[in-house]
């Protein structure tokens, strides 16, 4: 990284030279104690990722942070950084973090040094020095070349300070804007509920109620077919239990995704490559609300014999099948303006009857309420995960309206979901827009720009040498006590033999 000019009294020196850069490893401890992950961090709420004792842990889990460590993602292109408070003093972290710890001489700048490692300047530098082939990732080898903008101890107390006034103000703005992204969750869910209980087309039905035949009619015609052309003897589903079941309106009926089904079927198991010259499989991580998102794509080789059984067709509705219990059971549609692709095997493939059922209708259903409480009935959990098969899935009741209604639905849903779309979109370029905000603050603080000088201020220089001096002394203290437990060691097997 190019060094810029800094202010008078400031110094640049390497990170390692600044604070205490903490190898992994853990002594011996006897009480389970929580561990964190980079994977435990969202934003400013921490969950642990268990609770173990010293011989249970993960191999990973081999560090413990104290109160006022500095925590920051090794990986590439994450900005996970954590400054250890009462709540997570002696926890276990992963070795997927770098440990910075502050010296005795430095009161006060363990503030200072969380804020560094969440600028554009640390992570723009560890990102240059990352390296791996699965995971890019900081070692600690290379660590050692991070460059460090070190200030006068009394203005990083200013700089700290003035960090926090600004970031207090820009947090509310950031919270309110989640607040409205919640909001239009709950508009999407609240649209999905009345849709599915008749009310978003009521008007419209009154208006064209003697134009089509009940959709039960349509029901019995699509069994008297199926009947007619299924090789086998035809297996009829149970009947829909709709004691549990909010009433429809007249006309509509309660049937199961396996009635208004022409196929079921699971995705391919084989595993895919990333040759991006391929044909793209889609996988569970690619539905997200309610839409599939062509991200994060591996890909079948365009020769794959297998590739008609599972290429994709318009109008096919992906069911994820496994996945956390929150999110198992996310559904969309694929549309034939969507690049070519395939499905991966946590996803089910739902072919309906286009003559009597429209995929969207299914999807929207499956996603609403009604849905997710259903999968909530009928979810196992298998190692961690939650699972739906696919005969869960035929079983699952739905409500059945006249086809002309549905295309209306659609119509109504769509109109809706446009404008919450429209709101999303203005409140993400908001939360972008405050995290601009957010690395000018940092880049402003870094630069000396944040707060004025003071030229009473003892310089950075002469803190640096009380640091190298503290060093020093640990330095030598831990070769006395390593130089002990050899002895120590050494006694004990001389003993035994």
């Amino acid at each position: 990284m190019e060094l810029y000019e800094l202010p008078k009294g400031w110094v640049w020196t390497r990170l390692v030279d600044a604070c205490q850069y903490l190898p992994t490893g853990v002594e011996k401890f006897d009480e389970d104690i929580e561990y964190y992950s980079t994977g435990s961090i969202h934003g400013t709420s921490y969950v642990p990722e268990g609770i173990y004792s010293f011989s249970e842990r993960p191999s990973r889990a081999n560090r413990m942070g104290h109160k006022r460590d500095v925590l920051q993602a090794r990986m590439a292109g994450t900005n996970k950084a954590l400054l250890i408070g009462e709540n997570l003093d002696n926890k276990l972290f992963s070795t997927g973090f770098i440990q910075l710890r502050a010296f005795n001489c430095c009161v006060g700048m363990s503030s200072y040094i969380h804020y560094y490692v969440q600028s554009r300047k640390f992570l723009a530098q560890r990102d240059a020095l990352a390296t791996g082939s699965t995971q890019v990732a900081l070692t600690d080898s290379r660590a050692e070349q991070i460059t460090f903008p070190l200030s006068p101890l009394p203005e990083q107390h200013r700089i700290v300070s003035k960090i926090e006034e600004q970031f207090t103000k820009l947090d509310a703005g950031v919270e309110a804007l989640k607040k409205v992204k919640t909001q239009l969750k709950r508009y999407r869910q609240s649209v999905l509920k009345s849709t599915m209980e008749g009310k978003l087309t009521e008007k419209w039905r009154e208006e064209h109620k003697h134009k089509f035949e009940p959709a039960s009619a349509l029901l019995e015609k699509i069994k008297e077919e199926r009947k007619k052309n299924t090789k086998e003897k035809y297996k009829e589903l149970p009947p829909v239990d709709t004691e549990n079941l909010p009433e429809l309106p007249k006309g509509w009926c309660w049937v199961r995704v396996g009635e208004i089904s022409e196929m079921i079927q699971y995705g391919t198991s084989e595993k895919a490559g990333n040759d991006s010259s391929g044909i793209p499989v889609l996988r569970m991580g690619n539905i997200q609300d309610g839409k599939l998102l062509f991200e994060d794509l591996k890909y079948f080789p365009r020769d794959w014999l297998r590739l008609d059984d599972f290429i994709l067709h318009d109008g096919d509705v992906l069911f994820n099948r496994t996945n956390s219990a929150e999110l198992v059971g996310k559904t969309a549609v694929y549309k034939s303006h969507y690049p070519t692709a395939l499905f991966a095997s946590y996803l089910i493939r739902v072919n309906v009857n286009r003559n009597a059922y429209i995929p969207d209708v299914l999807s929207f259903f499956i996603n609403s309420f009604y849905g997710r409480k259903y999968i909530a009935s009928v979810v196992s959990q298998q190692v961690g995960q939650a699972n739906v098969n696919g005969t869960k899935l035929s079983l699952m009741p739905i409500p059945f309206s006249p086809l002309p209604e549905q295309h209306k639905i659609v119509e109504e849903i769509e109109k809706r979901f446009t404008v919450a779309d429209e709101g999303e979109k203005a409140v993400e370029k908001s939360l972008k827009q405050a995290e601009r905000l957010r690395q000018s603050i940092l880049k402003k603080a870094f630069e000396g720009k944040l707060v004025p000088q003071d030229p009473t201020d003892e310089p950075a220089s002469v803190l640096l040498e009380r640091i190298k001096k503290e060093k020093e002394k640990l330095d030598a203290d831990r070769k006395v006590k390593r130089k002990g437990r050899r002895v120590k060691k050494k006694k004990f097997l001389k003993q035994r033999s």
